[in-house]
């Protein structure tokens, strides 16, 4: 495994983190047990991985609380996050700290090591910032939470507005958002004010349904060509990105986009999950590959890099 330092928190974290929601949340969307679940962070753990990525939403606090009693505490560095909006309506303040509480009683600890607003929407982030997140800072205070952050939410801010701000704002230590081969916002709109500013990055959306479900991308480039958004050969190819596997290259498009994104100046963390035991050994390889071939690099930027909003759908229920 290899290890960064997270932004300035001074934490020493694996590139790849394990990603405990998403379209298989351990698992769980597939019908495994809890302790089947546990195993599978234990694997991931015992192949290096020492940050785990979980919130309340997703229903893995607890699977991840249990995981992580094999080890000293402070051997593995734990985030999670609380829901901030109703509807399009943001809750109290109470209730995020309420959040808080219970997550440390899911996860069984005393601390996080990161605490994140969760799917801050580019509309609330200035109340975000000056109404709640100091209530999180006492929080911080007393011992609660170590570092503390915010996640975008690309679905409903594809151009990336939220991030804007918030990789100009020293008061985040770390931030969650979307990136990939084909959603290239963040270069423009985040990593340089995070790497200015000592903010910690952690990625997701890295691989979605569009590189993980056939006939999904061949289906998103064939409209794109329609719209004058790429070129026409794009759309008539029924395998668009096959450029980059090649024996000096990728072994698959998957492989592709999780080397794409861990090698991204400004990446500290890229997020991979997965409820079988195989793809979560396959997806750690494809992290800790090498950079793709730079002329492979060029081609993704010169074909995708002005594209906002795609690939961007919400996870689905899925066995991976």
């Amino acid at each position: 495994m290899e290890y960064t330092v997270l932004g300035s928190t001074g934490l020493r974290v694996s590139v790849a983190g394990l990603g405990c929601g998403g379209g298989s949340r351990l698992g769980m969307n597939r019908g495994l047990r809890k302790a089947q679940s546990v195993a599978l962070v234990h694997l991931a753990m015992d192949l290096g991985v020492n940050y785990l990525d979980t919130a309340a939403v997703y229903g893995t606090e607890g699977i991840v609380g249990e995981a992580i009693k094999s080890v000293p505490r402070d051997q593995v560095h734990v985030a999670t996050k609380a829901t901030v909006r109703r509807g399009n309506e943001l809750i109290p303040i109470a209730n995020v700290i309420a959040s808080l509480e219970n997550s440390l009683r899911e996860l069984d600890t005393d601390y996080v090591d990161v605490f994140q607003f969760h799917a801050v929407p580019p509309k609330s982030y200035d109340r975000i910032r000056e109404q709640y997140a100091p209530a999180l800072l006492r929080e911080k205070e007393k011992g609660k939470l170590r570092h503390l952050g915010l996640t975008e939410t690309p679905p409903n801010d594809p151009t990336g507005e939220m991030l804007k701000q918030a990789s100009q704002d020293p008061l985040w230590e770390v931030i969650m958002l979307g990136f990939h081969m084909m959603h290239q916002v963040a270069r423009r709109n985040a990593f340089p004010g995070t790497m200015a500013n000592g903010i910690g990055t952690v990625l997701m959306f890295v691989v979605r349904s569009i590189f993980s479900i056939p006939g999904r991308l061949e289906e998103t480039l064939k409209k794109l060509a329609v719209e004058n958004k790429v070129p026409a050969w794009l759309g008539k190819s029924e395998t668009p990105l096959d450029f980059l596997v090649h024996e000096s290259g990728a072994k698959s498009i998957i492989d592709a986009a999780y080397r794409y994104a861990r090698h991204e100046p400004g990446a500290n963390v890229i997020l991979f999950g997965s409820g079988v035991e195989e793809h979560i050994k396959t997806n750690l390889t494809s992290i800790l590959k090498p950079p793709l071939p730079v002329e492979d690099q060029a081609m993704l930027e010169k074909l995708f890099s002005h594209l906002t909003g795609i690939g961007l759908d919400l996870p689905e229920k899925r066995v991976t």
